[in-house]
């Protein structure tokens, strides 16, 4: 059998799974406000910068995020800030999963 697989389906993937963490969910959402550097976010997660660094680089290398270099300071920003409609739909369908979970509970309950 022909595999169906396409080389967009496999970079998508890519960039799905380097989202796949919560601490990158969180990250994303806040260089959607704002750059920031390594020591705010790491700051913000309650997490060590060597764990937020790592957690950057993945975004970075999905080519979620970029980085530039001022002074001693590395500032992060998203770099397509269209991810946010992305994550938007996610919570449709959490939104419609949920509903339709509380309809099978009511049936449940009589």
């Amino acid at each position: 059998m022909k595999r169906m697989v396409k080389p967009q389906h496999e970079a998508r993937a890519k960039i799905i799974k380097a989202m796949a963490h919560p601490s990158r969910l969180f990250i994303i959402e806040e260089l959607n406000k704002k750059e920031r550097c390594v020591g705010e976010l790491t700051e913000m997660i309650g997490a060590d910068a060597s764990t937020v660094s790592k957690h950057l680089s993945v975004l970075k290398n999905a080519g979620l995020v970029f980085d530039e270099k001022r002074g001693n300071s590395i500032f992060y920003s998203l770099r397509c800030p269209c991810i946010m409609d992305f994550l938007g739909c996610l919570e449709d369908v959490l939104s419609a999963n949920a509903k339709e979970h509380a309809n099978i509970l009511k049936c449940c309950k009589k």
